[in-house]
């Protein structure tokens, strides 16, 4: 940031700001490879976290003029769940205290959100005067749609926050492609969050059938002790977890280490 910060009264600026932008066809190529890179890097077991940061840093390349990117989600309660540049989540945050901005704009109202810094103070102070601070000059926020399925309809997901150091940053053509990227990020988030609770399903299933092992352990261990048959046996367990307040898997657990121990 140290080669954007100028004389008091000077403006910042960045090379983009003299630089010649790319014509259509390009800018087209250019969000096409960063669609195929956010396809090629996916896998079909990798966490929602990863998904998220991958986008972050991959949305980057799909616009010219886009120097970090920002993902919020939950627009209840919205927090910044990734960044390319972890420094401008202070943008992000203005927002959320203040319950205004670009970000949460584009989630109330499903659509994209594009302005220059400098064009709101009235409406985002907050955000208006954060973005100041870390040299923003310009923002497109987005909304992240998660696709329909069978059983639901589509679902907001959060929004997809792109901040340039260059005031002639974005216009109408990068927000349509980025409504085609998020589109196609959709999916793959859509993806992980299905993995995600696969996985969370697998393992209450590796641990209630662990603990049902140890339930019938405990009840050998009672039967053998007290020669009584497999349903007294249980109902002793039962009431030491009901006395105790203890988990009846905790309870076998603890009777079946002191076996053990002994």
């Amino acid at each position: 940031m140290d080669d954007l910060t100028n004389l008091p009264g000077q403006e910042k600026t960045h090379p983009a700001d003299d630089a010649e932008r790319l014509d259509p066809v390009e800018r087209v190529d250019e969000a096409t490879t960063a669609l195929a890179m956010l396809r090629d890097g996916f896998t079909a077991q990798e966490p929602l976290e990863e998904v998220l940061q991958r986008l972050a840093d991959t949305a980057t390349r799909a616009i010219q003029d886009a120097d970090a990117v920002t993902i919020t989600v939950d627009p209840e309660r919205p927090r910044t769940v990734a960044a390319s540049d972890t420094t401008l989540i202070d943008i992000d945050e203005k927002q959320y205290s203040a319950n205004r901005g670009p970000c949460l704009e584009a989630a109330r109202t499903l659509s994209a959100v594009r302005a220059v810094v400098g064009e709101n103070s009235d409406t985002w102070p907050e955000f208006e005067s954060a973005a100041d601070q870390h040299g923003v000059r310009a923002y497109l926020s987005v909304p992240v749609m998660l696709p329909a399925s069978d059983r639901n309809d589509a679902v907001h997901m959060g929004s997809l926050n792109i901040y340039s150091y260059s005031a002639t940053a974005f216009d109408p053509f990068d927000e349509s492609v980025m409504l085609l990227f998020t589109t196609a990020a959709g999916a793959a988030i859509a993806n992980a969050h299905q993995w995600q609770r696969s996985r969370e399903q697998i393992k209450h299933l590796e641990t209630a059938m662990a603990s049902r092992a140890a339930i019938e352990q405990a009840k050998g261990v009672l039967m053998a002790v007290h020669s009584c048959t497999a349903d007294e046996a249980f109902t002793m367990l039962v009431q030491q977890s009901q006395n105790e307040n203890v988990k009846l898997r905790d309870v076998a657990k603890n009777l079946l280490d002191k076996v053990s121990r002994t």
